[in-house]
């Protein structure tokens, strides 16, 4: 039950953050947001403080944004009986089309014809009178309730994502990838405020009955071995346990003088490896765990990078991990402590915003692609040809994510339970 609590926080956050990054930026561009929508599945609440529609549903898995755009565009089929809420100067500012036992309180309307994105403008026979056709004007920012209950804002055709300007439309693509980014910059920032500071090359504990309880002392700090400057203490570790058991000369500086001594490092069963038998000192400072922090966070997205790289050249479906693969780890990283639940969640977070900047169909990276494009001057896809790419590269996907989880379940399921 922990681990799927913590599945659910971590999955629902990092998705989170993504869709706001595309909200965020969308609604500073002038571009309608319908609904920005946390979990999925059937609406549980919803409430419309503005143009947006928020909702909460019933899956908590993350969330998603609805943009205006050609496949958003309210629509109202001939024969539909509608209820219309009008204001003073008589101008539609309600659409009731859920068909509802409990509509709102308006003027009942049969449609025949309805123009939502650019004429603005509804029309139809009213109280089952055909014998008077009447048109109504749309306000611009009218809201139509559909058959599922909810409420959303029409999409006219000037706030709809491709009337936007290119660079609005490149900026809101790319929001959702680089706030995953910046949340994994973030979360790394405070799993290493949250940890031990890290290792300094000054000797912070020497282990009893070790190789170096009568050779090293607290507060010697390591300055070479076998004459290599030593600048971290994973180059002590390294020199450590590359010696093979072999006697290394090291000098350290003990009091203000500097002097050489002897050490011979002893294989350890346990981690098998040579140890000696010494602790650094860590640094706890603000400004060595705020360098480790951005240290790390730059070192796991170039490792992203050097792994998505070795997986174009090399393909297998062992390189990825779908929701079964990231409930696995997920859970991994739960029984390991709080520490370790924080560094997973920003190498998550990186990892997600750099797969959405492929440009396949489907994801971010191909909507930046066809926008960059655009930005650039050329001819924009036409809308149907787009759709169309959308679709096979959403399928693509979709084979692609069934594959991995098929995967996943045997590596981690069925694989394991044979063992």
């Amino acid at each position: 039950m922990k681990s799927i609590l913590a599945f659910i926080i971590v999955f629902g956050l990092v998705v989170f953050v993504h869709e706001f990054g595309h909200f965020f930026v969308a609604k500073k561009a002038g571009i309608l947001v319908r609904e920005f929508s946390i979990g999925m599945g059937p609406k549980l609440v919803q409430w419309r403080p503005g143009q947006t529609t928020y909702t909460i549903r019933w899956l908590p898995l993350g969330g998603y944004v609805r943009l205006a755009g050609p496949d958003e565009q309210s629509e109202i089929d001939p024969g539909t009986a509608v209820v219309l809420e009008l204001n003073e100067a008589g101008n539609v500012t309600r659409i009731d089309a859920s068909e509802s036992d409990l509509p709102i309180e308006g003027r009942p309307l049969r449609v025949t014809k309805a123009d939502l994105v650019d004429d603005l403008t509804i029309a139809g026979y009213e109280n089952g009178d055909e014998s008077q056709l009447v048109t109504y004007k749309v306000d611009h920012d009218a809201t139509m309730i559909d058959d599922t209950g909810t409420e959303l804002q029409i999409t006219p055709r000037d706030v709809q994502l491709p009337a936007a300007k290119p660079w609005k439309k490149l900026a809101t693509s790319f929001a959702g990838p680089f706030m995953n980014v910046v949340l994994g910059f973030v979360v790394l920032m405070i799993y290493s405020f949250a940890s031990v500071g890290p290792a300094t090359t000054t000797v912070g504990q020497v282990a009893a009955n070790s190789p170096a309880q009568h050779v090293l002392q607290k507060g010697d700090q390591i300055v070479a071995i076998n004459g290599r400057k030593i600048n971290t203490f994973d180059q002590v570790s390294q020199a450590i346990d590359s010696s093979k058991g072999k006697t290394l000369t090291v000098k350290v500086k003990r009091q203000g003088s500097e002097k050489s001594v002897q050490l011979t490092p002893k294989y350890s069963k346990k981690t098998k490896s040579y140890l000696v038998g010494i602790v650094a000192k860590a640094d706890n400072s603000f400004s060595a765990k705020l360098k480790r922090g951005w240290d790390l966070s730059w070192q796991v997205t170039g490792m992203i990078f050097q792994a998505l790289g070795n997986l174009f050249k090399h393909f297998s479906l062992n390189k990825l991990s779908g929701p079964v693969g990231i409930y696995s780890e997920t859970s991994k990283a739960t029984s390991m402590g709080l520490t370790y639940m924080l560094a997973f969640v920003g190498m998550l977070s990186i990892n997600l915003g750099i797969v959405n900047l492929i440009p396949i169909p489907g994801l971010d990276g191909g909507k930046l692609l066809l926008e960059l494009i655009e930005l650039r001057g050329e001819k924009p896809i036409p809308e149907e040809h787009e759709t169309v790419v959308d679709l096979i590269g959403v399928v693509f996907l979709l084979i692609l994510i069934i594959a991995v989880t098929g995967n996943d379940i045997y590596r981690y399921f069925i694989k394991w339970s044979l063992k």
